[in-house]
């Protein structure tokens, strides 16, 4: 039995739609395991850029099997537009290639208005960041029992009864804690049941379905969404996603045993990334983090929200390391580097007159961190057109080399560019 996981080094947006695109080819079987239409990923094929929020990057391909596992939290609006707009562009989707857990928990329409009303209601600093997806309400209902799956769509004395007891408390909150309309059961039994309608043909036991590939010997490669940076229980909380996008989430969101996975692979940007309020101690200036955002295209696939720009935190980089106990690093975006003749990369924090070298994941303890910075030499040149590691410039590779010394693992691929043959293998 051979799987292998990619996922997110820092706070997401790290280029893994396009890794796992690339790496699917070598794959049988491509899972999503946690997180909900809050994700995007970005993947470019020639002259084609497809968006994708809940399918598996691998549906790109052909011959192969995707599966959306129970640890994912489903939009089916947003899915069944992903379907459509896909099969409209050419691209197969079928129940043989893809398969929905049919115990994934659903983000009802009363999701979606809690997390704007919740959000809007707070102040300033107090304001997480949230898509307004409903992700979080989600997996809330989910962990107090009261959730729906998508099973229960096709149920409809349970679904009714699932509904009618949501929208005591939901409303209830809607109206008298947050001031905004009240939602009825047959609106929402409207609103829904056209998608799990087209979603229906996809159900599946994905569980056993997943074990009973990893017997057969087929090779599968687990899809996280988010990063490492966003877990609910090892991110810089409470500026967190709701689910684990850390290994353990492969474990608890697929439902398959530590013993099939072998590669654990990181992606980082060659910089840092964060959408949204949060800690962000490397943090770049507003002259410099502009041009980053310029150089790098930085903005939200989900949002389009810019993206705040910093440099890049070894100090957390090597907590993701150690937490997950990553086998490889994934190094994207080094490309964009180029812009600079000098290059800052965090080595420790202070805080309260202190040295520290270990993450601190409370938010509000990160906040009062102050990075300290390691200057490295830049490249001044373009990348894009590399396409073997022994082309890049001196002060490149020394740049990686650094991050594995710093680290202890190792820098496998380098990605130039998002075209997927701007990829250099060591």
């Amino acid at each position: 039995m051979s799987a292998d996981v990619i996922l997110g080094a820092q706070w997401g947006d790290e280029g893994k739609g396009k890794i796992v695109d690339l790496f699917s080819e070598k794959y049988d079987v491509i899972v999503r395991y946690q997180g909900g239409a809050n994700a995007g990923h970005t993947v470019i094929v020639g002259s084609e850029k497809y968006v994708m929020h809940l399918l598996p990057s691998g549906i790109l391909h052909k011959n192969k099997i995707n599966i959306i596992g129970h640890g994912v939290v489903i939009d089916m609006e947003a899915l069944a537009g992903e379907v459509k707009g896909l099969r409209e562009r050419g691209i197969k989707v079928s129940p043989k290639n893809l398969k929905i857990s049919e115990n994934a928990s659903i983000v009802m329409p009363y999701h979606k208005m809690l997390d704007k009303a919740k959000e809007s209601a707070k102040k300033g600093g107090e304001k997480i960041g949230t898509t307004g997806r409903g992700i979080g309400p989600a997996y809330t209902d989910k962990y107090v029992r009261i959730g729906i799956r998508l099973r229960d769509m096709f149920n409809p004395a349970v679904l009714k009864a699932k509904i009618d007891e949501n929208l005591s408390e939901k409303n209830f909150l809607l109206k008298n804690f947050y001031g905004v309309k009240t939602m009825t059961a047959a609106r929402i039994l409207s609103e829904t049941k056209k998608y799990a309608d087209v979603l229906k043909p996809f159900m599946a036991d994905t569980t056993g379905l997943i074990n009973e590939l990893a017997s057969a010997g087929k090779k599968i490669l687990f899809e996280g969404a988010q990063g490492a940076l966003l877990d609910i229980d090892y991110g810089t909380y409470p500026f967190v996603t709701s689910s684990n996008p850390t290994i353990g989430g492969v474990m608890t969101g697929a439902g398959v045993s530590h013993r099939i996975i072998n590669k654990v692979w990181g992606i980082t940007k060659a910089y840092q990334t964060r959408v949204g309020n949060g800690p962000f101690p490397t943090e770049m200036d507003e002259k410099n983090g502009a041009k980053t955002r310029e150089a790098g295209g930085e903005y939200g696939a989900t949002t389009g929200r810019p993206r705040r720009c910093g440099w890049l935190d070894l100090v957390a980089l090597k907590y993701v390391c150690d937490l997950n106990g990553l086998s490889d690093i994934l190094l994207t975006k080094i490309d964009v580097l180029s812009i600079f003749s000098s290059i800052k990369v965090c080595t420790h924090y202070m805080y309260k007159g202190k040295k520290i070298t270990g993450f601190v994941s409370d938010g509000g303890e990160l906040y009062k961190c102050t990075p300290v910075y390691r200057t490295l030499k830049g490249w001044n040149s373009d990348l894009t057109a590399i396409r073997d590691f022994k082309s890049l410039p001196a002060a490149a590779k020394a740049y990686i080399e650094y991050i594995e010394q710093y680290t202890g693992v190792r820098v496998s691929i380098i990605s130039v560019g998002p075209e997927r043959d701007q990829i250099l293998k060591r």
